[in-house]
């Protein structure tokens, strides 16, 4: 009788195997072990130990139904907590942190989202260096990557700091004026009225 065929203190199973009854005798007797493995493992490959531990149950329950349990439970618990360390430390060389200067993926995609975002910006390009100088300048100055204040916006360009907002107030109607000029107003569709 193997560790996976009875528990200590338990009469042997007289009817037929119960899938669910052997599952919870495997993992109870197994429990220990594999806790200990993978505290033992973990840290050398980088990994947390509850997760290797819950990735060795895993590997243990995917087992097909009708498969043969482990000849040696206890060797077979060793090698999967290795295996699968050695699989965490292939994965923690590979993988590199987010540093935040990447651009984020966009949330919607495809190659059309992609056309038509690229030819929005063309014609923003394009309205925006028909603007006149002064809101070109302005305009780009606010949309700067360092987020400048209004003072400091205020000061690059030689302006007042009061008089900001009514000229980019002014700056934005003209730009959608034009742009609205440009792009073509979607058609109605069904019975008109």
């Amino acid at each position: 009788m193997t560790l996976l065929d009875h528990e200590p203190g338990r009469s042997a199973p007289a009817a037929g195997p119960d899938p669910a009854a052997a599952t919870a005798r495997v993992v109870h007797a197994l429990r220990p072990l594999v806790r200990a493995e993978a505290r033992a493992e973990a840290p050398a490959a980088g990994l947390d130990p509850a997760d290797l531990e819950q990735t060795v149950w895993l590997r243990l329950l995917e087992r097909p139904a009708g498969a043969v349990p482990p000849r040696d439970p206890a060797r077979w618990v060793r090698d999967t907590v290795r295996a699968e360390a050695r699989r965490g430390r292939r994965t923690v060389r590979r993988e590199r942190p987010y540093a935040g200067t990447e651009p984020a993926a966009p949330l919607t995609g495809g190659p059309e989202r992609a056309a038509l975002g690229a030819a929005e910006r063309r014609a923003l390009r394009a309205a925006l260096a028909r603007l006149p100088e002064r809101c070109t300048r302005l305009l780009e100055a606010m949309l700067a990557p360092t987020d400048p204040t209004y003072r400091e916006i205020a000061g690059e360009l030689g302006m007042s700091q009061g008089s900001l907002g009514p000229i980019r107030s002014r700056c934005l109607g003209c730009l959608r004026r034009m742009l609205a000029a440009e792009v073509a107003v979607p058609e109605l569709r069904g019975r008109g009225r």
